[in-house]
């Protein structure tokens, strides 16, 4: 998510198209948390016992998160042009404290609607926050040495999938919040839980590999060859994903499967982890996004139109959709017959 490019002086439109394209798409796939009857009970994306529908509706949200990751990394490069590498670092701390405070106070009250707050939720606010913090360590290495390190943890991070836990609970959990977590629950108190759902390091990588490429942005760059970069590197992303895929080996915790059904086997080749995002998957969607830069670079229609004005208060509409969303949610719960009695914790929804 592009959280802190308000500033500059002329926006790109295509960052803003995409950008706004997967917040629409984002909003997708929460009201199916909120609203669809098995959204916790389920899994969409289980090809034994979805639908195509069902699938592509959670499949296709998959894209929404590592773009809002990568393109906050491109913004921080821009946004760092006419800084020092203190002011620009300065600036990527603060900005990921802020963004952290805001995850655990702002957001986590809308997911929850529990003002005492006894399980907090973090997600991706949480993780870019993160991510800029690390950035903003980091901001007085060059762009290359940056991009070098994303991909590094990109490419390296499933590792972490081949090994068995440490023994040390401690070691254990600190390694889960850094590596692998998905519904990792940390115990504040007997009556107050985190739960991390995003790891931090592996979308660290991907926001370190926007920044890297950011200079394709940079005033003066020549259009024809940044359109150049962004084709080929985003096909190359696709074809290691197919490969890697294809050959079952390394890549993604959850290998593709041989189903009986030539159907089934096409949604288990698509089917990549999210959580936390693997090098399968990341390719996936950022390869298609790169792609999705080259060719809309000039692109001047409805669509783009409805899709800029989304992608430029991208921060806003992430925070509102959740409040609407589940204030939505508690009035159909009422007005459909439902009392408070039959609500699993209170103020907990």
């Amino acid at each position: 998510m592009n959280l802190d490019t308000s500033h500059l002086s002329k926006r790109i439109l295509s960052i803003d198209i995409l950008r706004g394209l997967v917040m629409i798409i984002m909003a997708l796939d929460h009201t199916r948390d909120f609203f669809h009857i098995e959204a916790m009970t389920a899994n969409p994306l289980n090809p034994q016992t979805t639908t195509g529908i069902l699938f592509f509706t959670r499949w296709i949200t998959h894209f929404c998160a590592p773009i809002f990751v990568f393109l906050s990394g491109l913004s921080a490069y821009l946004s760092s042009q006419n800084k020092s590498s203190e002011k620009a670092g300065g600036f990527l701390l603060k900005r990921g404290l802020w963004l952290i405070i805001v995850e655990i106070i702002i957001i986590s009250l809308g997911l929850t609607f529990n003002p005492f707050y006894n399980f907090v939720i973090l997600q991706v606010i949480w993780v870019i926050g993160w991510s800029m913090i690390l950035l903003g360590l980091l901001s007085r290495i060059s762009r290359n040495a940056v991009l070098i390190i994303g991909l590094i943890i990109v490419f390296g991070h499933n590792i972490f999938n081949l090994f068995p836990a440490p023994e040390d609970e401690s070691l254990g959990l600190l390694l889960k919040v850094f590596f692998t977590a998905f519904g990792t629950v940390v115990p504040l108190s007997s009556t107050h839980l985190l739960g991390v759902f995003y790891a931090i390091l592996p979308w660290t990588g991907i926001m370190f590999i926007g920044y890297g490429i950011g200079n394709w942005y940079s005033k003066g760059y020549d259009a024809i060859e940044r359109k150049r970069n962004l084709i080929i590197s985003g096909t190359l992303s696709i074809f290691l994903f197919m490969f890697l895929r294809f050959i079952n080996l390394y890549g993604d915790p959850a290998p593709r499967k041989e189903y009986h059904d030539a159907f089934k086997n096409l949604l288990s080749f698509f089917n990549v982890s999210k959580y936390p995002p693997s090098l399968q998957y990341t390719c996936m969607t950022i390869g298609v996004a790169l792609l999705f830069l080259a060719f809309t670079e000039k692109m001047k229609n409805w669509f783009s139109r409805i899709s800029s004005i989304y992608g430029a208060v991208p921060f806003f509409y992430y925070v509102i959709h959740f409040y609407l969303l589940h204030t939505v949610l508690v009035i159909a719960f009422f007005a459909t017959g439902f009392t408070s009695n039959q609500i699993v914790q209170i103020p907990f929804w």
